[in-house]
């Protein structure tokens, strides 16, 4: 080949490699979440927007939750709060949004329950009766991520998204991790979906560094779960039926934790929680959407 032709190769390969076109299917690279974008009407919108101060969790004019409950009583959602500046972006946030961290300390006493550790936000205009939040077909959108500062103790149990039943009776779903009381056949890494007969449904392990993604189907007619999942900026998949579970009772949903102790059968009153508590979970694309009609945001 003639070395002026070789030349003109060299030249036009050096600057493909130098400026990259796009992927096959027209994507560019990209270092940063997906930001899907919502497709159905959202009841609940609990994604926190990027200009958002701590301070505004604190009064109801200014909290898009409840600035009442469900924490320690002698603590605001300002001291509880914190917006981590490393964990990027979910899949459903986008560059308006940020995530934010729902922490413990030994000051998380709700009332008089000794034995838990709890901080649980609750959507403001999702009222315990009579919320639209529990009526025809809703699902729930959370994506989570752990803080390697602030790491979960395993050897216990943590609710961490759930939905209680107006009569705090029950719950009639729990997104959990750690080591379930009662039921010791299973691990203690996993996120787990459990029923309202605190039966799990699915479950899928812990991954350390990356968002994942979830997204629950409550059928209040239908008395039916159903489960999506993805992590990072895959989309939502399936990966349960729509399983039968009694979901009467309407009540409210909470996102956050609840960490119950251990050596003890009244674990709401009494048992061991470690001292100088300092844990925390991350939270991004936070919504409750309509999925009427089969509709949901994957």
């Amino acid at each position: 080949m003639h070395h002026s032709t070789l030349l003109a190769l060299f030249t036009s390969l050096t600057a493909v490699l130098a400026h990259p076109g796009p992927r096959p299917g027209g994507k560019r690279p990209h270092n940063h979440a997906v930001n899907a974008p919502t497709k159905c009407p959202i009841v609940f919108d609990g994604r926190i927007k990027s200009t958002a101060e701590l301070s505004e969790f604190d009064s109801y004019g200014t909290s898009i939750f409840n600035p009442d409950y469900v924490k320690g009583q002698n603590l605001k959602w300002s001291q509880i709060l914190k917006f981590p500046t490393d964990a990027g972006n979910s899949r459903f946030d986008n560059e308006t949004h940020k995530p934010f961290e729902v922490t413990l300390s030994d000051q998380s006493i709700f009332q008089t329950q000794k034995g838990f550790r709890r901080a649980g936000l609750q959507f403001q205009g999702d009222t315990n009766t009579g919320s639209p939040g529990s009526t025809g077909v809703k699902t729930l959108h959370f994506s989570v991520k752990l803080d390697p500062a602030r790491p979960l103790n395993l050897s216990h149990e943590y609710l961490n998204v759930w939905h209680e039943a107006s009569d705090y009776s029950a719950n009639q779903f729990n997104f959990e991790t750690g080591t379930i009381l009662g039921q010791t056949g299973l691990p203690k890494d996993t996120w787990k979906i459990l029923n309202r007969q605190n039966k799990q449904i699915w479950s899928t392990p812990i991954d350390k560094a990356a968002w994942q993604n979830f997204a629950i189907t409550i059928d209040y007619s239908k008395n039916t779960l159903q489960v999506y999942y993805s992590k990072g900026d895959d989309p939502l998949k399936s990966v349960t039926s729509a399983v039968s579970n009694n979901n009467a009772g309407a009540g409210q949903y909470q996102i956050g934790m609840l960490k119950k102790p251990t050596g003890t059968s009244d674990v709401v009153n009494s048992g061991y929680q470690s001292s100088r508590l300092n844990e925390g979970l991350i939270y991004g694309g936070l919504f409750l959407e309509d999925s009427a009609g089969g509709c949901v945001s994957l």
